[in-house]
């Protein structure tokens, strides 16, 4: 039986979260958004997502130590970050760590969604 996957998007920005879950909800996922790394941290929303689409640059917690703490505590589900400031050693430590994408925004919409679903793929 198919169930729809649950994205979560976790970004300071209200438009972009706005936008991604609206675009993702589109293409029959289930999406929740969090304002930051923290707040994902927090919720008990963590065990039941499929995938993370964060920003990488956000007060506090940065999208690479959120993936760093989510390793940590052992949850392994696909993580694709988004950025306005591409830096390639952040991009390459964020992918060594398996990062499943590193986009720039603004990202276009079809990019983002094959990026989701081959991440989504190789984690069946």
């Amino acid at each position: 039986m198919d169930y729809p996957r649950t994205i979560a998007i976790v970004d300071d920005d209200g438009s972009v979260r706005s936008a991604m879950s609206f675009l993702l909800r589109s293409y029959g996922y289930h999406s929740i958004t969090f304002e930051s790394a923290e707040e994902f941290l927090r919720s008990s929303s963590v065990q039941d997502v499929s995938c993370v689409v964060s920003d990488v640059k956000m007060p506090g917690m940065t999208g690479v130590e959120l993936q760093h703490c989510l390793i940590a505590a052992g949850r392994r589900f696909p993580i694709i970050f988004m950025t306005a400031f591409p830096e390639e050693n952040v991009k390459l430590r964020a992918l060594s760590a398996g990062a499943h994408g590193f986009l720039t925004k603004p990202c276009d919409p079809q990019s983002l969604i094959d990026c989701v679903e081959t991440a989504l793929q190789a984690e069946k």
